[in-house]
């Protein structure tokens, strides 16, 4: 089937490589030349794994182009995946869709159908099908679908050839028999609703997701109260087959693209029909409070920050992708500095994008050792799998003062005992080798 796609962003792209790898020829849009000339030698703008694999092995079936008019001309399908940011006041930003919108009205000559790739607020397919219909040039029938994407930054390819599910939302049986087409090669359930239900099943899902994170962090928060293990608890709570083990995983908190964004939305949304979604405020108030419970554990050691060496491991919001968005890192980074700490940063693919915004008052390293040397204090922000598979050992012998505050739970409490290092982590009994009564007697143990 010939398939325009609009975008070539996380969704865009994989969207359309992956299209292109079960068969159907593809063309993507961009409006940036410098994009679609890094995209057409075979090099993706962004950090995913296998992403640029199946670019380069369906170039054949794969067109890159700044030309709305040529990608349209012989389109069957066209999907929209730019992207929605979120406004000031947490609304939605739509101009990249709007914009979209129109190229399509403008220049599609042929009948087609428009699938909304993209998140968008509940309505928005129906405003859509306005709008094309007000700015139609050409004398062709065209019909909207929603189609949401499900996928993960590190995981977004296979997220999409192996789809948990595909939700198509469509008003007539045509667009859907078109639609179940398109996806005849993947090997998995297609749940058809209207557009409506569709749209809100892609917010409903990120949001239960982004609940179930807060929810855990929260306990975690609570079991270094009582003494309980956050990883036993949520092992315990995972075995109910009605809870699940996914995302209950203790941290600092939820980042990226989707779920800061999306919560928000969907809040703000509820609000416009004067109802408070008071579960979703909440899990965005606990998220925002949890990526500052490093710095606030960091408290117990030091009193300031000012002229420590601050090893930071990981600057991106989760592994396998150079995304920073959200990401605690943002948060963090930017106290140290302001307090007077010498911060040295590491993370393997997320440097060049941190140096883009913090190209002075960082010291950033090519490996963890040269990382944490001498260093009077390490965060955790990310579980790279080098961290997680990193000596700990290493801490005792290259730090300073080996204290590893850790975001992430990358190790296990035995292995840190048995490494001599004051290990803090989130819902876990605390690892220290030093005997203190008083917090300022163990200052004095730690700055000798």
């Amino acid at each position: 089937m010939e398939i325009a796609v609009v975008g070539t962003g996380y969704v865009g792209l994989v969207t359309g490589v992956c299209l292109a790898e079960k068969g159907h020829t593809v063309s993507c849009i961009d409006t940036d030349d410098r994009k679609v000339a890094l995209l057409k030698s075979g090099v993706s703008p962004f950090y995913e794994p296998y992403l640029e694999d199946l670019m380069r092995k369906n170039m054949e079936r794969l067109c890159f182009t700044t030309n709305h008019k040529q990608a349209f001309k012989d389109a069957d399908v066209i999907f929209i995946g730019v992207g929605t940011p979120e406004n000031l006041d947490g609304s939605v930003n739509l101009t990249y869709i709007y914009e979209a919108v129109i190229q399509i009205a403008m220049f599609v000559e042929k009948d087609c159908i428009v699938v909304i790739k993209s998140t968008v607020p509940v309505g928005t397919n129906d405003l859509i099908e306005e709008l094309i219909k007000s700015n139609k040039k050409n004398n062709v029938t065209i019909r909207i679908a929603s189609n949401p994407e499900f996928l993960s930054q590190g995981t977004a390819v296979l997220d999409t050839l192996n789809p948990a599910r595909i939700v198509i939302g469509v008003e007539e049986k045509v667009v859907e028999d078109i639609l179940r087409e398109v996806y005849i090669d993947f090997d998995s359930a297609i749940i058809v609703t209207n557009r409506k239900s569709a749209e809100m099943i892609k917010y409903a899902s990120n949001n239960f997701l982004a609940l179930k994170v807060s929810y855990i962090n929260e306990i975690a928060n609570l079991c270094e109260f009582t003494g309980a293990n956050i990883d036993e608890v949520a092992y315990g709570i995972g075995l109910d087959s009605r809870i699940g083990n996914k995302f209950l995983n203790a941290g600092i908190g939820y980042g990226g693209s989707c779920f800061p964004k999306d919560t928000k939305a969907l809040y703000r949304e509820a609000n416009s029909y004067q109802y408070e979604l008071k579960t979703v405020k909440a899990a965005i108030d606990v998220n925002e409070n949890q990526k500052l419970i490093l710095l606030n554990k960091s408290r117990k050691y030091f009193d300031s920050l000012k002229g420590l060496e601050v090893a930071v491991l990981g600057l991106t919001f989760k592994p396998n992708t150079d995304d920073l968005r959200e990401s605690p890192s943002l948060m963090n980074i930017p106290i140290m500095i302001e307090e007077g700490a010498k911060v040295r940063a590491w993370d393997p693919v997320g440097v060049e994008n941190f140096q883009k915004l913090y190209p002075e008052h960082i010291n950033y390293y090519s490996t963890i050792e040269e990382t944490i040397r001498g260093a009077d204090i390490c965060f955790i922000l990310t579980e790279w799998d080098e961290v997680k598979k990193f000596d700990l050992l290493n801490y005792m012998k290259l730090m300073r003062n080996p204290i590893i505050l850790d975001g992430r739970n990358c190790y296990d409490l035995n292995n840190a005992k048995k490494a001599n290092i004051i290990y803090d982590s989130i819902g876990r009994q605390k690892i220290s080798p030093f005997k203190y009564d008083f917090i300022n007697d163990f200052k004095q143990v730690l700055n000798n």
